[in-house]
């Protein structure tokens, strides 16, 4: 089983993810933030993902510290459950429309945290949701994934379709990358690790 358990309590938040790569996109989500649920099914149901995470913040401050440290939590857990990454694709890439949004993602499971964010949103809000925390909540998945991840939003006009093709797109990638690859059998890299 590709799954892991990982909680993360600090004095701001109170956060548990339990995933399972192979499962069949199945979310239970209880983060406090209704647009931020609303993004995280889009991983488990567009990467295939069995998703549960609940959380507890200090949503009286702002959002920032919940949604940052979600993203820590989740790709503790991403790290956990692929494991030493023998025999998986790596490599994953996606391009996801929504009306007159369109957003590429490319995912490598390299060992290296990097993340290239270029999405330029129409306004500054979804609702109640700060648009910036879309980029912190992939920088504090990136690094505790230790990936590299490329967002480009190629064009949109509403903010709303913007973030949800970089989470679908996100999911697409990422499940192309934690597939099984028939052809592999050890890690995919020609140092012998990742």
């Amino acid at each position: 089983m590709r799954a892991a358990f990982v909680q993360r309590n600090t004095l701001e938040t109170q956060i548990s993810v339990r995933l399972d790569l192979d499962g069949s996109g199945k979310s239970k989500l209880a983060t406090g933030i209704g647009f931020l649920d609303h993004m995280l099914d889009q991983i488990a149901r567009h990467g295939l993902v069995d998703l549960d995470i609940a959380a507890s913040g200090d949503l009286h401050i702002d959002a920032h510290h919940t949604v940052e440290d979600i993203g820590i939590t989740l790709g503790q857990a991403l790290a956990q459950a692929w494991g030493d990454k023998k025999g998986l694709r790596r490599y994953g890439h996606a391009y996801v429309p929504l009306d007159e949004a369109l957003t590429r993602v490319v995912v490598d499971l390299s060992g290296r945290p990097g993340l290239v964010f270029n999405v330029p949103f129409t306004r500054p809000t979804i609702g109640e949701f700060d648009v910036d925390l879309v980029r912190e909540f992939f920088q504090g998945l990136v690094n505790h994934a230790a990936i590299t991840v490329h967002i480009d939003g190629l064009r949109g006009d509403n903010s709303h379709h913007q973030a949800e093709t970089v989470f679908k797109a996100f999911a697409r990638a990422l499940r192309m990358a934690v597939e099984a690859d028939p052809r592999a059998s050890g890690v995919p890299s020609t140092k012998g690790s990742l």
